[in-house]
């Protein structure tokens, strides 16, 4: 996938009169180390842009621009989608918003949309909070926090969740990183570990497992241990991007072209 953000202004749109601007996705707070820069927002939490090098390695979005298919987005208390948002817990049966209407899903959790707030920042890392709440559909109380930060082998990325309720809840994590070296699909080749492939239905509600077979459109590889990693190569370049999923998450450094 090209870079959505070739060509976009650095800066934001200038304002006029006593209207001073606001971005789509709420305060910016950028974070440096060396020749790495990050900008993670207030709106879910999210991660717009990450460089290394003068190189984007996210397909990430413009300040003056809404959020698009989840770039860089935070999936809590759930990743992915839950079918007819329907679910049950203890013998409760509960119903979210249908946020996937055409599907007919809840997909991708509660918080891509909410405000969170700076807990703790250095030139180098921030640490983002939210309060989940309540609601229709999810009656429990979170503290979530994620934490980006920037370090000589990349870009680090930590979550918490704590239930501070009185019952217990269902809680999944999940990340919406939009990985680019800057080339189209076909002039890449995308490494990932496992040896097991979820199915899906044509709503995006997995079904069952299968073992990989070749061919595939990826490279797969066994993962040896609970860490696994993906990465994205170009053959005409040394340029690499990967993600790696462990304790936390990290995105590498972008190799030399």
């Amino acid at each position: 996938m090209a870079d959505r953000r070739q060509g976009l202004p650095s800066d934001p749109p200038t304002a006029t009169g006593t209207d001073a601007f606001v971005a789509p996705s709420g305060e910016q707070v950028e974070i440096t180390h060396g020749d790495q820069r990050a900008t993670v927002v207030e709106l879910g939490g999210g991660l717009r842009t990450y460089t290394s090098r003068g190189r984007d390695l996210l397909d990430g979005y413009g300040i003056e621009e809404m959020c698009s298919g989840g770039r860089g987005q935070v999936l809590m208390p759930w990743p992915n989608r839950i079918r007819d948002g329907s679910y049950e817990i203890d013998g409760h049966r509960l119903q979210l918003a249908l946020t996937e209407p055409k599907a007919g899903n809840a997909i991708h959790g509660l918080v891509r949309w909410a405000s969170w707030t700076i807990k703790h920042r250095t030139p180098g890392s921030v640490l983002m909070e939210h309060r989940l709440y309540p609601q229709p559909g999810y009656p429990f109380v979170l503290e979530l926090s994620i934490e980006y930060a920037l370090r000589d082998d990349g870009l680090s990325v930590r979550s918490t969740a704590t239930n501070i309720g009185t019952t217990r809840c269902p809680f999944g994590s999940g990340a919406h990183p939009y990985l680019t070296l800057g080339k189209q699909l076909d002039e890449l080749s995308i490494e990932a570990p496992g040896q097991t492939i979820l199915n899906a239905d044509s709503r995006g509600i997995p079904l069952d497992s299968s073992s990989v077979r070749a061919p595939l459109s990826i490279c797969v590889s066994d993962g040896p241990s609970a860490t696994c990693s993906s990465i994205m190569r170009s053959p005409t370049s040394s340029g690499t991007s990967g993600v790696w999923r462990g304790s936390d998450s990290r995105l590498p450094t972008a190799s030399a072209a």
